[in-house]
């Protein structure tokens, strides 16, 4: 804060530019929205809605600014926070230095929330001048099996949107329903990109939103729907990358104190970033390019080296580390032994399963991981990395165990890293302390962790999330014998074991 500062001023259009702290330096009332992002959250604004505010400073993509939708309860809370500000934010950089670097973006110009309102969403979406609707709605926001990839039409939230003369309330009957009115008024459909970690994402998401598509199509006469999303609609893949925690008080008091701004929900995350996106729109793109965006022909090779090594090194560490009474990432991974652990598995399980990917040197890019895991400037929780277990272990794990039993290869750490997901599930630490197992399957999954010292394999018999893994012997053995070592041993013996092992 400036020392003529006397108290935090709250940040909106009038304020910004009094600020100490880098804004815009474009005019917000000349950018027009282009996009309509679905789940603002954080990652979203530390990383997309990033990308677009610098290429505005640059003086380009004015026509791309960013109309945020929310449709849970829990969005009510960012549509509060941004409409106060003139969806305006604060972004900090935060250095393993301990330096903060912080800017204020302005890319997000509008935020609707849905239930507010549904006409509102759809018509901005059914708009000429809306070209690309994108999401970071989680990997449980796609509403479709892990194990084989179909759209629930079982969902009671979809089924009510499929219901005659029913208002859209899911972010599939909002979308399909703006591309049904742009398909009657002879409007080019926009590029639906999704930004969420699931590999294939952009395959995904066609999936979803086409069987969503044909089943409105079914309940309505509109037979060929389905059809059309699939002919005219691009669905690009991407990979993004931007290790981002959630905000704490204690955060918005620091942003306060540093830099003289009262912001209700600033953004803060690492200084790594990275954004790798196919070439493929139905509407035309911002030109990303010109920021550092990798725009290629071919995401996987780079999302299957972000999701099998950074994503699923995140599982290898936070029930381990957890279990071993560590709370913070950097913590964990400033420990010699769990660092050892974490490149163990990327060198000998994770790496065999990957494809070359062009640019990168592996070789730099593992330890590089550990390195931006170790920042302590971040604070990023290990709970957060333990929440949501259910939609992360059988998208980013699970296939490069059967990568590997298929080849012959070993899956020893990787059986181990499910083992101490299932005893984390076992709601109860080393200390005998309580574990809040935040999951959307939280009950069942506890349920079957309950069941471990009768059954050992119940926890993995649940196909919906493991397929056949319970009944392959190649994974099996390693997995019972590191819950057996969790149980008698604790999590760090255990891991000094596997380590030992892996020489």
């Amino acid at each position: 804060m400036s020392p003529e500062q006397s108290a935090p001023v709250a940040l909106n259009a009038k304020t910004v530019g009094s600020l100490d702290v880098p804004g815009p330096t474009y005019d917000r009332s000349q950018v027009t929205t282009g996009i309509v992002h679905f789940g603002v959250g954080g990652f979203h604004r530390a990383h997309q809605a990033m990308y677009l505010d610098q290429l505005m400073n640059s003086g380009l993509g004015l026509d791309f600014g960013i109309c945020g939708v929310g449709v849970m309860p829990f969005d009510l809370r960012m549509r509060d926070a941004l409409v106060s500000q003139d969806c305006l934010y604060t972004l900090v950089l935060k250095a393993p230095d301990g330096t903060w670097t912080p800017r204020v973006i302005g890319s997000i110009v509008e935020y609707l929330y849905a239930p507010d309102d549904p006409e509102a969403v759809i018509e901005k979406m059914a708009d000429p001048a809306t070209r690309i609707v994108s999401l970071t709605v989680t990997e449980g926001g796609y509403n479709f099996s892990p194990v084989t990839g179909r759209f629930d039409a079982e969902n009671p939230r979809v089924k009510a949107d499929l219901e005659p003369g029913a208002v859209p309330a899911t972010v599939f009957g909002l979308v399909v329903e703006a591309l049904v009115r742009r398909r009657d008024r002879g409007v080019v459909p926009f590029t639906i990109m999704s930004c969420d970690n699931i590999q294939g994402n952009g395959h995904i998401a066609a999936e979803v939103f086409t069987a969503y598509a044909r089943l409105k199509g079914e309940a309505s006469g509109d037979a060929g729907l389905g059809d059309w999303i699939t002919a005219n609609v691009a669905f690009p893949n991407s990979m993004v990358d931007r290790i981002t925690p959630v905000t704490t008080d204690e955060d918005r008091a620091q942003v306060a104190e540093r830099f003289g701004i009262t912001d209700a929900w600033p953004v803060v995350c690492e200084p790594f970033t990275q954004w790798v996106l196919e070439e493929h729109f139905t509407d035309g793109r911002p030109p990303y390019d010109e920021v550092g965006v990798e725009v290629v022909p071919d995401v996987e090779p780079y999302e299957l080296m972000k999701l099998r090594l950074l994503n699923a090194s995140h599982q290898a560490l936070c029930y381990f580390g957890y279990l071993a009474g560590y709370r913070l990432v950097h913590e964990v991974c400033q420990d010699p032994l769990f660092a050892t652990f974490l490149l163990d598995y990327m060198n000998r399980e994770a790496t065999p399963t990957l494809q070359p990917v062009p640019g990168v040197d592996l070789e730099a890019y593992k330890p590089q991981l550990i390195e931006r895991f170790s920042n302590a400037g971040v604070r990023d929780t290990v709970a957060r990395l333990c929440a949501e277990s259910s939609d992360r272990i059988p998208k980013w794990l699970v296939p490069v165990i059967a990568e590997n039993i298929a080849a012959g290869r070993e899956v020893t750490l990787s059986a181990a890293i499910v083992a101490s997901w299932a005893r984390y599930d076992e709601a109860v630490d080393e200390q005998g302390e309580p574990i809040e197992v935040v999951d959307q399957l939280a009950d069942q999954l506890k349920a079957l962790a309950a069941r471990q010292s009768e059954e050992p394999l119940a926890f993995v018999q649940n196909t919906d999330l493991f397929g056949d893994l319970a009944e392959q012997e190649a994974f099996t053995k390693p997995y019972l014998a590191t819950l057996a070592s969790l149980h008698e041993r604790g999590s760090r013996a255990t891991l000094e074991d596997l380590v030992a092992s892996a020489r």
